[in-house]
């Protein structure tokens, strides 16, 4: 059996991410070190994620010791990688994934007050709270776990919205104030997925991540992951998806909104290839219905 060495951020919780792919290797009879990474993200955790380079910058660095050889595995949320991998690396093993759902913490959704103030990062989820309660003050959120959640109830900040995954795996369940059902509340690309790297002729590597992929999960962060790449890089305006797997099909649902929640596309389709289904669903949203209309579409 081989040695691993696994780069990772170095923050709380991508840590305890890849602790839980160490385990998984280990059970294998691996051994495994971590090689804790600072990315770009991580240095600027003040500015919105839009103005300092969005989707990728707190990747990059991780594939870059995988590509330098001072690591093997890049471990990633799966939410933060790019839809386009870059040359020498490959995606090659989506282990277990937890709830991809997103959570309020501080009050529910029906809890809020007129004109209450929700804090939140991302585009997508301040477009889907907008959707359902126009009433609501979004602001910007930033900072690792325990700074975002420390948020709520605080600072004129009534609640804050999480990835119920990351509240998992730092075991915090218990500050739940509300689970958003993804049917409703279309996830990130891969949230609540871990997507690992490695070279693509390190055979070893590969072999050895492959033993703990997840094939159901693998194949539906496939389709979301092809939905995302047929938008491009150029899309800046909200979006999101979700597969699952219905028997020998894929379902793939996706979302495309204005930012301020006013106009929120959606669609859901079925299929036997991940990438071919991820594909037409993102033509579909953005030729047939309208999505390259938005305001922000570039």
């Amino acid at each position: 059996m081989s040695r691993l060495r696994l780069a990772t951020r170095s923050s709380p919780l991508a840590l305890a991410q890849a602790n839980f792919v160490g385990s998984l290797l280990r059970e294998k009879g691996h051994e495994v070190s971590l090689v804790p990474v600072t990315t770009s993200g991580d240095t600027n955790d003040v500015a919105p994620l839009s103005q300092i380079g969005g989707q990728g910058i707190f990747t990059v660095e991780v594939q870059r010791a995988v590509l330098r050889g001072d690591a093997d595995v890049a471990v990633h949320s799966a939410k933060d990688l790019p839809s386009v991998t870059p040359d020498g690396i490959l995606l090659a093993c989506v282990p277990d994934r937890r709830d991809p759902a997103d959570v309020l913490v501080g009050r529910s959704l029906a809890g809020l007050g007129p004109g209450a103030t929700v804090a939140t990062g991302s585009p997508r989820r301040r477009s889907l709270l907008l959707e359902r309660r126009p009433d609501l003050t979004i602001v910007e959120l930033r900072g690792n776990m325990a700074t975002r959640l420390a948020k709520a109830g605080r600072d004129g900040i009534d609640a804050v919205v999480a990835a119920a995954a990351a509240l998992e795996r730092l075991g915090l369940t218990n500050q739940v104030a509300e689970r958003l059902e993804p049917s409703w509340f279309v996830p990130q690309v891969g949230q609540g997925a871990l997507a690992l790297e490695a070279g693509e002729m390190d055979v070893d590597t590969l072999e050895a991540l492959h033993s703990i992929d997840n094939h159901e999960w693998s194949t539906c962060v496939r389709a979301e992951r092809a939905f995302l790449r047929e938008l491009g890089v150029g899309c800046s305006v909200p979006v999101g998806a979700y597969a699952t797997l219905r028997g020998a099909l894929i379902e793939l649902s996706g979302i495309m909104a204005s930012l301020d929640g006013s106009t929120v596309l959606r669609a859901t389709l079925q299929g036997e290839n991940a990438e071919a289904l991820g594909t037409k669903l993102a033509m579909t949203l953005r030729d047939e219905m309208g999505g390259a209309e938005l305001s922000g579409w570039r």
